[in-house]
């Protein structure tokens, strides 16, 4: 039995049981016997299995927001539309089932047309940074293109995922279709990779335990998606309109306390307008609502857990740290928003992902300097750039070498647009018009007419 914890409070919310290698290969036994009569199910049957799913998803907003806010110490409010983006992923998809369509393609002496196979069970590894969204962005293009899945979620956040089970499961998907698989990644996500009946991979978590994924999945040929570490930059130009700027950046890095491999962790400033944007940046941070994540106003809540508070804090070791917001005191995983200005750009701060409400502000000459800065990381996740001259915000768009950028705006992803990284923030695209592809194999078929 593993115990779950309010990281706000410290008080143990449940104990929930583990699966074995025993059990999760029976899963996996249950979910390939499944396949064959799911992939059969016409596309209007399956399409309205996925929005009866949703709809119970819809009605169970509330309890399952408060699931997250007590077992990831998500604020209420960020917890809430978490549980109605998986309601809106699953609509979504459930709207390219029938328009998953295959092409036909001139040929002489026949027709040559494709299909969209399913590849058959896709296990999904999913963190606990965001754990409702990154499970659905995962098993509803996989349910949509007709695959069966089986989820493991992380450890110290299984309850939202098991309770999106038991929807699935009343909103009349078939059985050993949908199927939620707590325990330890080194048992239960290990059995994924290790399995042949499981036909892909899922994950999301960090850019380490992500190669080690690839490298397992290769033995037996599976296909996988990976959305793991980021580093982002947020350009900040001298034309910008630096109020907006700065009151947003804190957003940009601290949502979620910073647990975001989309946090904009790294602030770079045209120097002309450095001291500004800082005169800016300080009342912005000060003034993000740290506290409580069940109150209706709170902006920022706790860290995960004590381990990674420990984790954060010591990325803040002898750096200089030029001013930092408010944390509750006493029990729970607070830590206060922090502004670090660093000494070199070689440094640890700047180079590893913190993956905590730690931001750096650094300066840069002109254009190519800043594109320059932020392609100096082996990351590529997201970023943002802030100007008013369009055309200088499309021409730093396209220099910089990452996945999901926002012009004079943090907006990092939506459902009806592909997310995902460059370099060794991971493989493939998640979300978007085409993210069932990748749940498919591409048959072609020649049919001769002489």
């Amino acid at each position: 039995m593993t115990a779950v914890l309010n990281p706000a409070t410290e008080t143990t919310i449940t104990e929930v049981a583990g699966h074995s290698v025993e059990s999760t290969k029976d899963a996996i036994g249950r979910a390939a016997d499944a396949f064959a009569k799911w992939r059969a199910t016409s596309a209007a049957e399956r399409a309205e299995l996925l929005r009866s799913f949703a709809r119970a998803v819809d009605a169970d907003i509330d309890n399952l927001a408060r699931l997250e806010v007590a077992e990831a110490g998500h604020t209420i409010g960020n917890a809430r539309g978490e549980a109605a983006n998986v309601r809106d992923v699953l609509n979504y998809f459930a709207g390219g089932v029938e328009r998953h369509l295959g092409d036909q393609i001139p040929v002489a002496g026949g027709v040559d047309i494709t299909f969209h196979e399913p590849l058959g069970v896709v296990g999904i590894i999913v963190p606990w940074n965001f754990p409702m969204p990154i499970a659905g962005w995962g098993f509803a293009p996989a349910l949509a293109a007709g695959n069966t899945v089986v989820l493991k979620p992380a450890e110290l956040t299984p309850l939202t995922a098991i309770r999106l089970g038991e929807l699935a499961v009343e909103a009349g998907l078939p059985e050993d279709v949908f199927q939620v698989l707590p325990g330890r990644g080194s048992v239960v996500g290990q059995t994924f990779t290790d399995d042949p009946r499981v036909a892909k991979i899922v994950f999301t978590g960090s850019t380490e335990v992500g190669e080690k994924i690839l490298a397992d999945s290769a033995k037996t040929m599976k296909r996988t998606t990976l959305e793991l570490g980021g580093k982002s930059a947020n350009i900040v130009f001298a034309d910008a309109d630096l109020e907006k700027a700065a009151a947003t950046a804190p957003y940009g890095v601290f949502d979620n306390a910073g647990q975001d491999c989309c946090a904009r962790s790294r602030i770079l400033v045209e120097e002309s307008v450095f001291d500004r944007f800082l005169e800016l940046l300080e009342p912005a941070v000060k003034g993000v609502k740290v506290t409580d994540p069940a109150q209706e106003d709170a902006e920022m809540g706790p860290l995960i857990s004590a381990g990674h508070l420990q984790a954060v804090s010591e990325f803040l070791d002898g750096v200089d740290v030029a001013f930092t917001g408010q944390a509750p005191s006493g029990a729970g995983y607070w830590l206060a928003p922090s502004v670090v200005l660093p000494k070199t750009p070689h440094d640890r701060i700047v180079t590893e992902e913190v993956f905590g409400p730690v931001v750096t502000v650094q300066r840069f000459r002109d254009e190519a300097d800043a594109i320059a800065m932020a392609n100096d990381s082996h990351y590529g996740l997201s970023g943002s750039i802030w100007t008013r001259d369009i055309g200088r915000g499309l021409r730093a768009a396209r220099g910089v070498e990452t996945g999901a950028l926002s012009v004079n705006s943090h907006s990092a992803v939506r459902y009806s647009t592909p997310f995902g990284g460059f370099k060794r923030s991971g493989i493939g695209r998640e979300l978007g018009p085409h993210a069932m592809d990748s749940f498919t194999e591409t048959k072609n078929v020649f049919i001769a007419t002489d």
